[in-house]
């Protein structure tokens, strides 16, 4: 081997070495991320931590007031077939309250909502008046609301009206024809002999033509009451109302929680930005020379 073989044999080895160094260093960069890729234990995801904390809660505790319960209830807007219509409200409020076992289940003072179902009108003839109504939802006085399964069982003190037990607690109105045709015989029979009598005395026969006036007024009796319709059927406000729940009616905690307490829901609040009605005159303004005016 020459001397300029022997210069360059070392140069040639280091730069193999330096060669090896770089492919060792590459290798291992490239090597890395391979064993830095574990994957780790996943954590729960909101939604199903969610979804289990509300299993984990405790069903609300129901409370049942029985088929059949009879509530008493006062009219707050007066019904009159005249007026009414299917699909009309009806409201009242609970005036006695309801016990199951030692606790009560509807207070005092629970808003009740109905509605018209059924309107029959009156005629001349043996077509009373008559309307049906069932309750819809109940209001307590902590703001939570309940559907209600009831219909119309009584009328207690009601004299003009009467409660049907056909299923559908019909309301009928009563003998108003009967009192038309008294009143008419107060006046018609009277009024029917003292025309004969005077028709009698001046043809000489005073109790033939009494006895002929009687029969015409009798007559005009049966023709005015005939005639005469049969009154509507009218419940003022203030009336009790009996109603009876044809299912079970199912309450919870909350309907029966005092208002202001824990277990209560949040107060109803007014939406604000509501219009507002507007306000009488204080003054009344006349044109010149109208009628009133000074």
């Amino acid at each position: 081997m020459g001397n300029a073989a022997r210069l360059l044999l070392p140069v040639a080895l280091g730069a193999m070495t330096m060669a090896g160094a770089g492919y060792a260093q590459s290798a291992g960069e490239s090597s890395a991320p391979a064993q830095a890729t574990t994957t780790p234990t996943p954590s729960p995801a909101p939604a199903t931590a969610s979804v289990q904390a509300i299993a984990a809660a405790p069903a609300p505790k129901t409370f049942i007031v029985p088929a059949g319960t009879k509530i008493l209830l006062e009219l707050k807007s007066a019904v009159n077939t005249k007026s009414a219509k299917p699909g009309d409200g009806v409201y009242l409020t609970s005036i006695f309250p309801v016990t199951v076992g030692n606790r009560v289940m509807i207070p005092v003072g629970v808003y009740v909502q109905g509605v018209v179902d059924r309107v029959v009108h009156p005629d001349r003839g043996s077509r009373k008046a008559q309307l049906d109504m069932h309750f819809t939802s109940m209001i307590f006085p902590n703001g939570t609301v309940v559907e209600i399964p009831g219909v119309v069982d009584e009328l207690p003190g009601a004299q003009k009206q009467t409660v049907q037990d056909d299923g559908e607690g019909t309301i009928q109105q009563e003998g108003d024809k009967g009192r038309n045709a008294g009143e008419t015989a107060k006046v018609a029979l009277p009024a029917g002999g003292g025309i004969g009598t005077i028709g009698g005395a001046q043809s000489g026969h005073p109790l033939e033509g009494g006895l002929a006036g009687l029969g015409a007024g009798a007559a005009a009796v049966g023709l005015v009451s005939l005639f005469t319709r049969n009154a509507d059927l009218n419940i003022p406000s203030g009336t009790q109302v009996e109603m009876e729940l044809q299912r079970p009616l199912s309450l919870e905690e909350e309907n029966l929680a005092a208002p202001g307490s824990a277990a209560a829901p949040a107060p109803l609040v007014p939406t604000p930005g509501q219009p507002r009605p507007i306000a009488k005159p204080t003054q009344i303004l006349c044109p010149p020379g109208s009628l009133g005016c000074g």
